[in-house]
């Protein structure tokens, strides 16, 4: 599966490229790959643009450069790729829409007829942190996407930040989520082994 190569989206990857360890960076990338796989599988329209700087943006206020203390890393995430689309020319209610998708990465569930874009994100999210929707995917296809970007120890990076970030604002979604048991779905995902 090829990547948008739209100017808007090679720049997203230049940022994310930028500031993200190579684990979050191959997790962004494949949360798009997952996406785009399941979407166009199932018949779901979506913006492949859209989607894309979506996914780059969507854990950036993990590293600490974007970190916010007021607020939890969905939402400072969301803030960020707001800035990134207004920069890249994107209007007011595009800019908007990115928001909404990169804050619906940690809804429980999206509804695809209401935000394809968050709906898709939030699956291959899911899936390449908890292991959640595994069945969506062939294990070649998984395999072939690992080949190409490895977990590199995402499991262990991802798990120390969501407990850093629920330390620090016990009211964050990272916080809800690890209350919920989300560290041993993190640590038993089977895409791991």
């Amino acid at each position: 599966m090829r990547l948008p190569d739209t100017p808007v989206c090679v720049a997203a990857l230049d940022v994310a490229s930028s500031y993200c360890s190579p684990a979050l960076l191959n997790h962004c990338v494949r949360s798009y790959i997952w996406a785009a796989a399941h979407g166009t599988a199932r018949g779901v329209r979506f913006d492949p643009e859209l989607l894309f700087v979506g996914a780059m943006f969507h854990d950036i206020a993990l590293v600490p450069e974007f970190d916010s203390h007021t607020v939890g890393f969905d939402h400072a995430s969301a803030h960020v790729a707001r800035v990134f689309a207004l920069g890249a020319g994107w209007p007011p209610p595009r800019r908007e829409r990115l928001a909404e998708v990169v804050l619906s990465h940690m809804l429980d569930e999206v509804d695809v007829t209401v935000d394809p874009e968050g709906h898709l994100l939030e699956r291959s999210t899911s899936l390449d942190i908890s292991g959640r929707y595994l069945d969506d995917f062939s294990a070649a296809f998984r395999s072939e996407v690992l080949g190409r970007h490895p977990r590199a120890g995402i499991a262990e990076e991802f798990l120390a930040c969501f407990r850093a970030q629920a330390e620090r604002k016990p009211d964050s979604s990272p916080a809800a989520a690890l209350r919920d048991g989300i560290a041993d779905r993190i640590l038993g995902n089977e895409l791991d082994r």
